[in-house]
């Protein structure tokens, strides 16, 4: 069974790293792309090749309920290969990048520990071991979150712990409630218990669920930790936070759990659309405001993390599609933009906007593809960014839920303001800027983990063409859709 290996992979990788490196970081790199590279394979190969199948694996042969049991659907196979494909370019993106700051191997060991929580967050079909595999994944973040070691950063961190503590303790207490009520921690036994419970008991375990995960995605009201943490991180970090954990901990997990345990109630529908619109309009006001680039991305992703949840909420194919599709979509473009205003740091010395200028010359090669990751946040066709939105708006039109729709264009629109601002004063300024000026030289591989993705923003709309969709893409939507067929599935034991 290969569903383990997710988990025991790269957590193999971070205890081999503290074992084996010494005072230089080339052992944990290497140990790490592997790990990281051959949890890839095994996603790619689960997704292409089991894509319609249902697999449980239950710990030492003991049968669900008694036992701790981790799930594989087209679902969690979609998620592990967006962490995955982030995770390994962040890696390649790190080796010059990190060692600038400082070298050592407990970065890689940390980053180990980070992809560990999440994939296990992503294939757990049981609650209280989302929560531990969920704790694995923060504390790692908190660590890494503050590894440049500067006061703002230990300042960045503590919020998020202080936030992070919060969140986790709405979800413990979810989780004890939903245990006193249903017996059982694993999901599909208890979607099938709060079957018999009044209706007023999934609403209780809704809310708090959606309080804690909700802080976890960073909506709006519960974003305030977000602008600090992902703009002090390192820029890989920066992409990991923004481009995968986000929608890990926060976004999949809301999905699992109101679409496959709880039923998809339509309050909790209209609860999403409105988080979600607030979350687009909000942040992008406060974005527009931004000088330092960082920052203005960390704004960003809590609008596209709005256009996701507004999908979610409308509930019906096009919707659900087109979710589904930016959250793949906002993992490349975000992640790139995130390793440019690393690049530009790292050259430059600076992040804010009115420090900088044409950066044509001096970075060709970062100031091209930061054109291109901006493009396809903006909705530019043909990039991916686009049709996701295109489908999310279509989706409400659908639905009649017009002036959602005219908010969510309009968030779209202030998209296109702030991302101008950003290219025109970032990169494409008044004052020249000289390769003689650059600080510290763009490396090889930082090079590729930009011009890769820069590809994907474009590569992946080919995935809505007819045909590869339904390959592709449809058996996701039908896990999330047909909410019964998760429960029918774990508990029969496919």
């Amino acid at each position: 069974m290969i569903l383990p290996f997710f988990v025991i992979i790269p957590l193999l990788a971070a205890f081999l790293i503290t074992l084996i490196s010494g005072k230089k970081d080339n052992w944990a790199i290497i140990l790490s792309i592997l790990a990281e590279l051959s949890v890839l394979v095994l996603a790619v190969f689960c997704y292409f090749f089991k894509l319609d199948d249902v697999f449980v694996y239950s710990m030492s042969g003991w049968k669900i309920p008694y036992t701790i049991c981790l799930v594989q659907d087209a679902l969690s196979c979609f998620m592990l290969i967006v962490v995955s494909t982030i995770a390994l370019v962040s890696l390649i993106f790190s080796v010059t990048y990190i060692r600038h700051l400082v070298t050592s191997w407990r970065y890689y060991a940390l980053f180990m520990l980070l992809v560990t929580g999440m994939n296990g967050v992503i294939v757990t079909g049981d609650l209280f071991n989302l929560f531990v595999f969920m704790e694995i994944a923060l504390f790692s973040a908190y660590a890494l979150v503050s590894y440049g070691r500067k006061a703002e950063e230990f300042e960045a961190a503590f919020k998020y712990a202080i936030m992070g503590s919060v969140s986790s303790s709405l979800i413990l207490v979810g989780i004890a409630i939903t245990y006193s009520y249903t017996s059982s921690l694993t999901m599909a036994t208890i979607a099938e218990t709060l079957k018999t419970k009044p209706v007023e008991v999934t609403y209780w375990l809704g809310g708090l669920f959606l309080a804690g995960f909700g802080l976890k995605a960073a909506m709006v009201p519960f974003h305030a930790w977000l602008p600090d943490a992902h703009s002090s991180a390192p820029a890989p970090i920066s992409s990991m936070l923004s481009g995968v954990l986000i929608k890990s901990l926060g976004v999949y997990t809301i999905v699992r759990l109101f679409f496959n345990v709880f039923g998809a109630p339509a309050l909790f529908g209209t609860l999403l659309l409105v988080f979600g619109t607030l979350s687009i309009i909000v942040a992008s006001f406060l974005a527009i405001g931004q000088w330092d680039i960082k920052r203005l991305l960390a704004y960003s992703s809590i609008s596209q993390i709005g256009f996701i949840l507004v999908g979610f909420g409308v509930g019906n194919f096009l919707g659900i599609l087109g979710a589904i599709f930016h959250l793949l979509s906002h993992a490349i473009f975000k992640s790139l933009l995130f390793y440019n205003t690393g690049a530009v740091e790292m050259a430059l010395g600076t992040r804010d906007m009115r420090q900088m200028g044409d950066l044509r010359k001096a970075l060709p090669v970062t100031s091209f593809t930061s054109m291109v990751g901006s493009l396809a946040i903006m909705g530019m066709p043909p990039f991916n960014g686009f049709f996701s939105k295109l489908f999310i708006i279509m989706a409400l039109i659908k639905a009649k839920l017009y002036f959602v729709a005219f908010l969510v264009v309009g968030g779209s629109i202030l998209t296109i303001a702030y991302f101008v601002k950003f290219q025109r004063y970032g990169f494409r300024g008044d004052r020249v800027i000289e390769k003689d000026m650059v600080k510290e030289p763009i490396s090889f591989g930082m090079k590729f983990s930009m011009g890769f993705l820069a590809v994907l923003c474009l590569l992946t709309s080919v995935m809505l063409i007819p045909g590869i969709r339904e390959a592709v893409i449809d058996p996701v939507i039908n896990v999330i859709a047909n909410k019964t067929g998760y429960i029918q599935s774990v508990l029969s034991g496919r």
